[in-house]
């Protein structure tokens, strides 16, 4: 599998990244060692996860096959800490929290290191300076080797790099921003994705395939087995199965059987090219998904599709991002 740089650093990536959100859930020890493995041999490095995965099981399954069914050094893990389950607090940005989450992290994966930690979302509670202190003490005591945020808007993003770049001392650049980005949600082009460009920070899109939406297996039904029938995920896929995320993935589906190719591998192929991508995470459930995903390596679309796919799903962008005098 091809090797990207993150962002303006030189950590390399597989261009397609593993993701881990139901692992110690829906997708158990016996199918997350077929998907590391299958990964691995498919030249996959990139290995996501978070603290609040599955409430830890997912970083505790993943050290329990990297002792013995996947080398450590051979993979690229990245975790997450920040998130919270308080009702009241969602998120916990402070120093003391961040640096405990990344002790608890590593011990559950029985690594002294990850590749890249990064902060799960902006504390709003939590001043910005103390949050991004953290991932300085991470770095320089070797807990993590590159750092970088998660689902920060425009601004959180362009004010957190910016500080790291500016602010006085020893300071982590960020090497990443973790944003859903899909041809169903292309919300991250406003702000972030041109912040993320011009500052040297890559993007790793979450949900490339629209949670799963740009398959094409909602067109007709809700297969019984899909996240779109599961009583936990349904309320995460629904907002795309209505009427313009349809005639979207329509278009994908014409693209596809133009192309004799999946509907799957269209969507992918398209996040995974587009400017300032280092690696979608793709969370396949099971081997024969993480099959159909890794498929999409020998594939790059036409210009005319990439035209097509860009025109049905643009996003609409006026004042102020764009030029006031083209308005």
């Amino acid at each position: 599998m091809e090797q990207r740089h993150l962002g303006r650093t030189g950590l390399r990536v597989s261009r397609i990244g593993l993701g881990t959100l139901t692992w110690g859930r829906d997708t158990d020890e016996h199918d997350a060692a077929d998907l590391l493995k299958g990964f691995w041999e498919a030249g996959g490095t990139l290995v996501d996860t978070a603290d609040v995965y599955g409430d830890g099981e997912a970083e505790y399954l993943l050290g329990q096959l990297m002792e013995g069914l996947v080398p450590r050094r051979d993979l690229v893990i990245s975790t997450k800490a920040g998130s919270v389950p308080d009702p009241d607090r969602r998120f916990d940005g402070s120093r003391g929290h961040l640096l405990s989450a990344l002790d608890a992290s590593l011990a559950r994966l029985g690594t002294d290191y990850v590749d890249l930690w990064q902060i799960h979302a902006f504390d709003p509670e939590a001043p910005l300076e103390e949050t991004l202190q953290a991932l300085d003490i991470a770095v320089s005591s070797g807990r993590a080797r590159y750092a970088g945020v998660s689902n920060f808007c425009g601004w959180q993003l362009a004010k957190a790099a910016t500080w790291q770049l500016a602010a006085p001392g020893i300071r982590t650049r960020l090497a990443s921003t973790q944003m859903e980005y899909s041809l169903l949600q292309r919300g991250v082009e406003r702000e972030v994705l041109p912040a993320a460009l011009d500052l040297g920070i890559g993007l790793l899109p979450s949900s490339p395939l629209g949670r799963g939406v740009l398959t094409g297996k909602y067109r007709h039904a809700t297969p019984a087995d899909s996240r779109g029938a599961s009583e936990q995920l349904a309320p995460f896929v629904a907002p795309y199965l209505d009427d313009a995320a349809s005639s979207i993935v329509d278009a994908v589906a014409t693209a596809a059987d133009g192309l004799a190719v999946t509907p799957l591998q269209v969507a992918l192929a398209w996040v995974r090219d587009r400017p300032g991508v280092a690696a979608p995470i793709v969370g396949a459930r099971n081997a024969l998904q993480l099959t159909a995903a890794l498929s999409v390596e020998t594939l790059s679309l036409p210009d005319e599709i990439c035209r097509a796919l860009d025109d049905v799903s643009a996003p609409v962008h006026h004042y102020p991002d764009h030029d006031w005098s083209t308005l």
